[in-house]
């Protein structure tokens, strides 16, 4: 009895259920919408608790050295990424191997932007002053930014090898690229700046 119920055909419903994947961040927009509101409720957060939480010297310290280290992993892997992108203007790199590339350097930069939030709230940043509120929005901008450069890189990989990207595509990473390092050098310089008062 048992073998005739196992040499059934498999209904349409489960064989489609079965091969369906599960929903990636860079999917569509709205996978990348979702993924944004979900950023912006932890930055309100973090921002929330920087000022309600208050460090004790060493623990200060300790942040410190961590907040610097992760701008060096995150920043450094953005100068990279950008590099690559340079490498295929110029023509020195196929654009495949540049996606691929700059797709293998989004762990280290959103582990150093986490870095960056998770240790910057045990500096009890002063949050009434003009200088920390631009860093604070220049790092809410690094990471919607960084969510829609993921689907750009999604998309533009998902083209032929040898076909040229559109304008428009080129003229999003361009956009991308300069937000992206607007805001990461803002960061350092109003940083730097906070740290000298």
């Amino acid at each position: 009895m048992s073998l005739l119920l196992d040499s059934r055909p498999t209904p349409g419903w489960a064989r489609s259920a079965r091969r369906t994947r599960p929903v990636g961040l860079y999917d569509s927009w709205w996978t990348v919408a979702a993924a944004a509101l979900a950023v912006c409720a932890a930055w309100g957060a973090a921002v929330w608790v920087s000022g309600h939480l208050q460090a004790d010297a060493s623990l200060h310290t300790a942040a410190l050295f961590v907040h610097l280290a992760t701008l060096v992993l995150g920043f450094g892997a953005v100068l990279v990424a950008d590099y690559y992108g340079l490498l295929w203007l110029t023509g020195r790199m196929a654009l495949t191997d540049a996606l691929d590339s700059a797709a293998r350097l989004h762990t280290p930069i959103w582990a150093g932007l986490a870095g960056l939030v998770g240790s910057g709230m045990l500096l009890h940043p002063d949050t009434s002053s003009t200088l920390t509120r631009i860093k604070l929005v220049m790092v809410l901008l690094l990471s919607l930014n960084g969510l829609q450069a993921g689907l750009l890189n999604r998309r533009m990989a998902a083209r032929r090898p040898s076909e040229q990207p559109p304008r428009r595509f080129l003229a999003w990473g361009a956009g991308s690229a300069l937000i992206s390092q607007v805001c990461w050098w803002g960061t350092v310089i109003t940083g730097f700046r906070n740290s000298q008062r």
